[in-house]
């Protein structure tokens, strides 16, 4: 089981949304050190957390950020964004952006972290995924987010041999401000980010943390045709 109390954290995105409630989750639950990441590390607002300057598709500013976070036991790729758009009209450079960020990126994080965190005894990973990894909604973001969970699947096997765990949290619509425009359903970051660390305790899988992710999970073993004629009508 992985102990969140006294561990050492790394949230990527953890200024806003779902990462700055896990920041402040991980205190609650007494973690001892948590680096929150942005671009501009001046967001980050809570006062324990050490921020840190991050750009997860710029190879050198992550190499300077694992030199930071050398006591690190806990990593959680929270960081990502929706810039392309449809795999047919969006520019392609769009689409390779959303790939950079939600797929290279906690990948490139995690290859340079994962050698501090089997020095510190092992710990766990937890990437944050998208309902939108199983329903091919939202074009090269529901494409990057499939990629990102089968990295977490495969990363699984290639992290445990070092006494590292790995947990993919999906989920749908959040209520930040990343989806003020949207009208659906919201979970709350709060609910979210429990939920995430729950699973992170106990070193569950996957977190699938509102009823419509459950329900999509679920149709899964099912027909395509049927599970995209009740999800992406």
């Amino acid at each position: 089981m992985t102990h969140i109390k006294n561990s050492v954290a790394l949230v990527t995105g953890g200024s806003r949304g779902i990462g700055k409630e896990l920041v402040e989750q991980l205190f609650e639950r007494g973690a001892s050190k948590v680096y929150a990441t942005a671009r501009d590390p001046r967001t980050v607002t809570h006062p324990d957390a050490v921020p840190l300057a991050l750009e997860v598709t710029d190879p050198a500013s992550v190499a300077a950020m694992a030199e930071r976070a050398q006591d690190i036991t806990l990593l959680i790729n929270n960081a990502g964004a929706s810039v392309g758009g449809s795999l047919l009209h969006a520019p392609v450079e769009g689409i390779r952006q959303d790939f950079e960020i939600n797929f290279y990126g906690p990948l490139l994080v995690t290859r340079a972290l994962a050698p501090a965190i089997e020095r510190n005894g092992g710990g766990h990973v937890l990437n944050v995924h998208s309902v939108l990894s199983w329903l091919g909604v939202a074009g090269s973001y529901s494409a990057s987010k499939a990629a990102l969970w089968q990295q977490s699947n495969a990363l699984r096997l290639e992290l445990a041999p070092l006494g590292i765990t790995v947990t993919g949290l999906h989920v749908a619509y959040v209520d930040t401000d990343l989806t003020a425009d949207v009208e659906a359903p919201k979970s709350s970051p709060r609910d979210v980010a429990a939920q995430a660390l729950d699973g992170v305790e106990q070193d569950a899988y996957e977190v699938l943390a509102d009823d419509i992710t459950r329900q999509v999970k679920a149709a899964l073993a099912g027909d395509v045709a049927a599970l995209y004629r009740q999800f992406a009508a």
